[in-house]
């Protein structure tokens, strides 16, 4: 009986896979230093799940997070990386969302270890979604993670609506240049902030006013707004609560801030909610029809090699940069 069930799961994957794929690896918490691109196992999919081969992998803020502290991933050995772009090359028992040969992207096991940024990942089929036609790898990479955590907290969480007004920080950012788009389409009013350099960027997002954050203070220009989406740490999430209407909504997502009370949004009933973006197969569709519908864009700042890692992480942790880093492998 063990041995049928062993020769259905190689029959069902497409034969045993035993070869090795390049991985960018660490084995110890630390800086850039601690990477390594080494050759590692190639996975194989279990129940559920396929086998991508990775086309484009990008970066965010959480990597280099991961990398240093171990933030949501704990201890090495591991690899980094979430945001994954590529084509299925073998399908598990159970699996019929998708077919070999199907292009697909996602955020699969967020926050558990993934390991997007090798040549093969495996990931559970509900994770992924059909890459839409229009974009390249380079650029479905760059949406998954920071595209659907602005869609689960304006959408599903905030659901705005036409005729309310959101303040998104950062708004040049990641999830920021996204936010504004999906803020946008669902007809509300934009505010972002930005510095000044970005600010043609953000206005050609279809913000519609753009507050410099490095010379004017938000909380005296902006007032009574619906909702505000802040991935930003420090005191920015405390302060915006002065610039939302009872009963408001405060869409935080630094970690920093994620146990903080703000007892002024408590009296005047301003939900301040922690959130973290999950998996999601129905989200990755709703930003895929955006995509296709011609209501979302992704800007891609820069796409490096997967040799390139350390200059990769280096820059994401500088920052000053428009939209999305990204690993090029194919």
């Amino acid at each position: 009986m063990l041995a049928w069930i062993r020769n259905e799961i190689r029959w069902r994957r497409g034969g045993p896979v035993n070869a090795t794929m390049r991985a960018v690896t660490q084995s110890v918490l630390g800086g850039t230093e601690v990477l390594r691109l080494e050759d590692v196992a190639r996975p194989e999919p279990f129940y559920g799940e396929v086998l991508v081969r990775v086309h484009a992998a990008s970066l965010n803020p959480v990597d280099p997070a991961a990398r240093e502290i171990g933030l949501y991933i704990g201890e090495p050995p591991f690899t980094l990386g979430w945001d994954v772009s590529g084509v299925v090359e073998q399908v598990g028992i159970g699996v019929t969302r998708f077919r070999v040969g199907d292009e697909v992207f996602g955020m699969p096991r967020f926050p558990h270890r993934a390991g997007a940024h090798a040549e093969y990942l495996t990931a559970p089929a509900r994770d992924l979604a059909l890459k839409p036609a229009s974009l390249s790898h380079v650029e479905a990479a760059a949406l998954p993670l920071t595209g659907l955590t602005a869609w689960q907290s304006l959408i599903p969480r905030a659901r705005i609506r036409k005729g309310q007004t959101v303040l998104i920080h950062a708004a040049a950012g990641g999830i920021g240049h996204l936010a504004v788009q999906i803020a946008k389409s669902a007809g509300a009013r934009v505010i972002g902030t930005a510095s000044a350099a970005n600010r043609e960027f953000v206005l050609g997002l279809g913000a519609d006013e753009v507050v410099d954050y490095r010379n004017e203070d938000f909380t005296k220009a902006v007032e009574d707004v619906d909702v505000v989406l802040s991935t930003l740490g420090g005191d920015v999430a405390e302060r915006s609560v002065s610039v939302i209407r009872d009963g408001g909504t405060l869409l935080q997502m630094h970690y920093s801030t994620r146990d903080r009370a703000f007892p002024e949004a408590v009296r005047r009933g301003i939900d301040t909610r922690f959130q973290l973006v999950e998996p999601d197969g129905s989200g990755l569709e709703a930003l895929a029809d955006l995509v296709e519908r011609d209501l979302l864009r992704v800007h891609v700042a820069r796409v490096f090699a997967l040799e390139e890692f350390a200059a990769a992480h280096a820059l994401m942790e500088a920052g000053g940069f428009a939209g999305k880093l990204v690993f090029g492998l194919v």
